[in-house]
């Protein structure tokens, strides 16, 4: 069987069942489909089950019937090429558990207006170089003492990041954090997770203070796509070799242009498009979903 679905949850809550894993394979046998007992890659974590006579998104559609309303994410693929040699990842509300403009906002006393916007930007309601500038505008006389404090008290990274970097780097796969975020905070977070690169944009600052303005042009949503186009094209892969992750309507074209797209506990918009998501589970589903085993982690 070279065709595989995986289900996985939320290492915190484990909830893949060995009843679970057995009303799933009834429903594909039901449709009209084989599959094997499934191998587990962390008992009540995360499982493979191979099968084969239905299609994969058949296949997906069996299993999330079967699971209800299961805390469990699931992903069916080939199992040929699963892991991949290039990672470009989203930074706020992906790699970290904030949107970083949304926590700068707050000592400039304009948090709700600001994160009205970001809101309605990652929803895909607003054009996202518009939004940024007129949040950055909002921003105006913040000190990089402001920066700092909002990097050191108000950011925290999302479970399984650094397992998910650090254990594709060492499987000698390529690290990128691309962010329509700021370089102040991808720099730091790069280095903290353990991205070999980053980018994002360059907040103008004069006399110690932000003046209100983004250097042009804005890395948004296409741009966030020719990254991860460039790269690919620099390592000479295939676009099956390629992952990239999101939460926002400026990571939709990356996801839908890699190998394996993941909406992460993403806005309506991208986890409808996007070709696997993940609502329950942290990011090493990402590993999972390649087939890595918890005793392949790299430790964070």
């Amino acid at each position: 069987m070279n065709t595989i679905l995986t289900l996985v949850s939320n290492p915190a809550t484990p909830a893949v069942t060995s009843a679970l894993t057995d009303d799933v394979r009834e429903a594909i046998a039901s449709a009209g489909g084989t599959a094997a007992a499934p191998n587990w890659l962390t008992p009540q974590v995360a499982c493979d089950i191979a099968f084969t006579g239905l299609t994969l998104r058949e296949t997906e559609a069996c299993a999330r019937k079967a699971l209800g309303d299961a805390p469990v994410d699931l992903f069916a693929q080939t199992a040929e090429g699963r892991r991949k040699k290039l990672l470009i990842a989203d930074m706020d509300s992906t790699m970290i558990t904030v949107e970083c403009i949304d926590e700068l906002a707050a000592f400039a006393g304009k948090k709700a207006q600001i994160a009205a916007i970001t809101e309605r930007a990652m929803r895909g309601e607003m054009e996202f170089e518009a939004a940024l500038r007129a949040r950055v505008a909002m921003l105006k006389g913040l000190s990089e003492n402001n920066l700092a404090t909002t990097l050191s008290q108000r950011i925290g990274l999302t479970p399984g990041a650094r397992q998910l970097v650090r254990t594709m780097n060492k499987s000698g796969a390529l690290t990128i954090l691309v962010s329509g975020g700021f370089t102040y905070f991808t720099s730091r977070v790069a280095q903290i997770i353990g991205f070999a690169e980053h980018s994002g944009n360059n907040l103008v600052m004069r006399n110690g203070a932000l003046t209100g303005e983004v250097e042009e042009p804005i890395l948004g949503r296409e741009a966030k796509l020719a990254s991860l186009i460039a790269a690919r094209k620099r390592m000479g892969l295939r676009e099956s070799q390629t992952l990239a992750v999101g939460d926002g309507a400026n990571d939709l074209a990356m996801i839908q242009a890699a190998g394996l797209g993941v909406a992460f506990h993403a806005k309506p918009i991208v986890a409808e498009a996007a070709g696997a998501r993940v609502d329950h589970g942290d990011l090493t589903a990402l590993l999972y979903f390649q087939g890595y085993r918890k005793r392949d982690f790299v430790r964070g």
